[in-house]
Formats: structure tokens, C-alpha cells, sequence
């Protein structure tokens, strides 16, 4: 029996020793030199092997994509200013974190100066995506800088080594793992990496990012790459609300919901959340936690494949929403139609977000106006057009709420004072979504949030 039981214990302590967990931290939980801190507390108190993923201290992209506009507007000089006033606070954190190290100014000086060449001439947009890249590369590397000086081990791992994204801007799955694969046993020793969210390279070669909010992105890819126990998500809130707690009072994180429930709300407007995140984890049935830095005691959201059935989880809104109805007597018991109308959309690589249908129109709704113009001229030899600006997307997101008897009458009656433009459902088990005027949006999470959850 006690042979049995080492044995049990043995296999018990190798299978922890080789649990990978995937820890992503946003700009807020890296933003101050406190929160610093506290994010490597939580870091050394996560059992088993761990990856960091770091996004650039609060504030740093927000900078850098101002730097970059007057780039491309051949303001040089306002350019230059704003980015000496960046390198300005990061060695100001670095002194506070670090105390006046000179390793670690160097390093940050030695950063900055290479992105220097690009502030010298108009912006082309290889070098906007270069530019998009320091602050996480500097951010994570004055963080590496801290833990080799206060003893604790972990080893910097620069993302530009094995994040691949194809000519699609997909990630390239089959270069990530096999790179990834290879930078990790190049430390066999070491049990703890950070390593850069958001940025990549492109099918180029060249440096290029994952969209805004891609680090939780990265974070997903890695996870799955590496079979990750799980995946957590650290921001400066517990969780998912059932509502946007910055314009509904009393919210609550919902514990618990699924892949597509959580899909749908990082698509509708949830911010805890870029949109893509769900599904490298989701294709690898792994657990995301969403979790608060600043309350890691709180048990936040985990989203994995269960669910509470039957009921509504959270409500969610996007605004910048422009609608535009065909109306076509062609339509009428013809087929082919839809086909061309949708046809236009894919010509300019414009998503859609709702659709409705009637006999004779088709109503859609698009978040990117970019190419809206040629849009609208190419729909109109289909037909007649009109747009309608100034919209906002109201999303209700559980699972089967269809199936929920009653609910459609409580939607409708807690928006009994709002003029509906617009209704989408069943393209989803999972959403009931309605367009309204912008100008109404928060109303109607207020009077939705009193009517489903009080």
C-alpha cells in the first residue's frame, strides 16, 4: 500500500509539475508600478508552468496610434515631441520600479531609438504596424528587467520569434506551435515565460499586431498551442457583468457561460473581451477565466463548454452601427438576389453584423463605414438604398433563450418607449438582438437590465 501511494503521490506531483497555464494581463494590470507588483504576486502564486502574456502599460497604444496620425499627416515635430514625452514616463516607471538602474534606462533608451528612423518621414503601413509594436516589447522587457534584479525566475520570451499571422491575417497555427515548441525547450530549467500579446509577424516576415485588444487573442492562440490547463484573462474588473457597469448601476460578473455565449458578447460591444479570443480555446475545449487584478480573491467568469440553460446571462450594446435597406421590386419570388447583394459586401471586405429579410428589402447593419460610399453606389443598381447612421446594436445573450417561454414579451415590454429600428433572431440559439437610435442606447440597457434581472 505505501508503495502504491508514493507511486500515486510521484505521478501526482510530475502531472503538476507539467501543467501549463496561459496568464494574460492587460494595460490596466501593468499600468502602474503597484499593479505591476500585485500581477507578479498573482504570477508566483499560480501552480505550475505558466506563459505571461503582457499588453503595453495603459495608455501606451492610445499614444502611439496618436503618433502615428500625425505621421501620416507629415507632423513630425508633434510626433517626436509625443514620443519623447512616452520614453519620458516609461524611465520614470522603470526609476520607480527599479530603482535608478542603469541596465534597465539603457534598455528602455536602447528601445526607443530603434523605432527613431520611423518618426523621420511620412508613415507607410509597414511602419505603422512597427510603431504599434514598442510598448509591449519595452513594457515587457522592464518587467523581465525587475524580476532578474529582485530573484525571481522567468525567462523573457519576444513573441516576434514565434507568432505568425498568414496573408489572411490569420494566425498561422502549424509556424506558431513549432516555433513556440522550440523557444520553450530552449529553457528546460524554467517554469515561468513572459512573452509580448498583440504583436506578431506577418507571411512577410515583417512585424505586424493582432488588431486592438489582441493580446487576449494571443493569449487563446498560445493556450491552445501549448494545451494549456487553462487560459486566464486578467483585467481591472471581476468578470463579465450581466450589464456595462459604466452605465448601469448594480451590475453583477456572471459565473459561469459558455464558448458561443461568451463569443456573441465580446462580438456585441462586451470590452472585457476582444471578439476573437473564445475560439483557439474553444477547438481545444480549454477553460478561460476572466479575472480581476486588483481582486484576485474574486472568482470572476469562467467560460468553457457548460451553461445555465434556458436563461438570460448578460446584455450587451455596440454602438457605431450604420443600417442599410435594399428594397427591390426584383426581390419578389426571385432567387440570386440575396446572393448579389451580398456579393457587394465581400467586394469591400465589409462584415455584417444583422440581417433581415422581407418579400421585397433587405435590412443589414455595418460597424465600418470605410468603404460605405462605393457600398451604397453598388447596391444601387440592385435596387433602392438607404442608410441610416448614429445606430446601436442592443444584444440579449443566454443560451436557448428562445426557448424560454415569456422572454419575448419582457424584451419587448422593458422597450415598450423605444422605437425599434430593427430585429434579429434565430440566426443564433444563443442572442436576441435589436437596433435602436444611438441616442436611446442607454435606456435601453437600463430598462432592460430592470425588467430581466431585478
Amino acid at each position: 500500500m505505501k508503495t502504491l501511494k508514493t507511486r500515486s503521490l510521484l505521478h501526482l506531483e510530475v502531472v503538476l509539475q507539467n501543467v501549463m497555464r496561459v496568464l494574460k494581463f492587460g494595460g490596466t494590470s501593468v499600468g502602474s508600478v503597484e499593479n505591476i507588483k500585485a500581477v507578479l504576486d498573482i504570477v508566483q502564486n499560480t501552480p505550475g508552468k505558466k506563459i505571461v502574456v503582457l499588453s503595453a502599460m495603459s495608455g501606451t497604444t492610445n499614444t502611439l496610434q496618436e503618433i502615428a496620425d500625425y505621421l501620416l499627416k507629415y507632423n513630425l515635430e508633434a510626433a517626436q515631441e509625443m514620443f519623447a514625452k512616452l520614453l519620458t514616463k516609461y524611465l520614470n516607471v522603470a526609476n520607480e520600479l527599479c530603482g535608478e538602474n542603469e541596465t534597465v534606462q539603457n534598455t528602455i533608451r536602447s528601445l526607443f531609438d530603434e523605432y527613431k528612423p520611423i518618426l523621420r518621414s511620412k508613415l507607410n503601413v509597414a511602419n505603422e504596424k512597427r510603431l504599434m509594436s514598442l510598448g509591449e516589447i519595452v513594457t515587457t522587457n522592464m518587467i523581465a528587467h525587475y524580476c532578474h534584479l529582485n530573484g525571481i525566475k522567468m525567462q523573457l520570451l519576444s513573441a516576434l520569434d514565434f507568432m505568425r499571422i498568414d496573408v489572411n491575417g490569420e494566425p498561422n497555427n502549424h509556424e506558431i506551435s513549432e516555433k513556440l515548441a522550440l523557444n520553450l525547450a530552449t529553457y528546460p530549467n524554467h517554469d515561468t515565460f513572459i512573452t509580448q500579446g498583440f504583436i506578431c509577424r506577418n507571411a512577410k516576415g515583417d512585424i505586424d499586431n493582432l488588431d486592438r485588444g489582441g493580446s487576449d487573442y494571443s493569449a487563446s492562440i498560445i493556450g491552445a498551442m501549448v494545451d494549456a490547463e487553462d487560459i486566464q484573462i486578467w483585467t481591472d474588473i471581476d468578470g463579465m457583468h450581466n450589464n456595462d457597469p459604466r452605465f448601469v448601476k448594480n451590475t453583477f460578473p456572471v459565473k459561469q457561460l459558455s464558448y458561443d455565449e461568451a463569443a456573441e458578447l465580446a462580438y456585441f460591444g462586451a470590452k472585457i473581451l476582444h471578439p476573437s479570443s473564445v475560439l483557439p480555446a474553444r477547438l481545444k475545449g480549454i477553460p478561460v477565466y476572466l479575472k480581476n487584478t486588483m481582486k484576485p480573491e474574486a472568482y470572476g467568469t469562467l467560460i468553457s463548454s457548460k451553461t445555465e440553460p434556458f436563461t438570460v446571462k448578460s446584455i450587451a450594446a455596440k454602438k457605431g452601427i450604420t443600417a442599410i435597406n435594399i428594397k427591390s421590386g426584383r426581390m419578389l419570388m426571385a432567387y440570386g438576389f440575396v446572393r448579389s447583394v451580398f456579393e457587394v459586401f465581400e467586394r469591400y471586405k465589409t462584415p455584417v453584423d444583422l440581417i433581415t429579410t422581407s418579400e421585397v428589402a433587405i435590412s443589414v447593419t455595418i460597424d465600418n463605414e470605410k468603404n460605405l460610399e462605393n457600398i451604397v453606389s453598388d447596391l444601387r443598381g440592385l435596387g433602392v438604398v438607404k442608410t441610416t447612421s448614429n445606430q446601436s446594436i442592443i444584444s440579449i445573450v443566454g443560451d436557448r433563450i428562445g426557448e424560454n417561454k415569456g422572454m419575448a414579451i419582457n424584451i419587448f415590454k422593458a422597450l415598450e418607449s423605444v422605437s425599434i429600428n430593427m430585429i434579429s433572431f434565430g440566426g443564433s440559439q444563443h442572442n436576441v438582438s435589436i437596433l435602436v437610435d444611438e441616442d436611446d442606447r442607454i435606456a435601453c440597457l437600463n430598462a432592460l437590465n430592470n425588467t430581466l434581472f431585478q
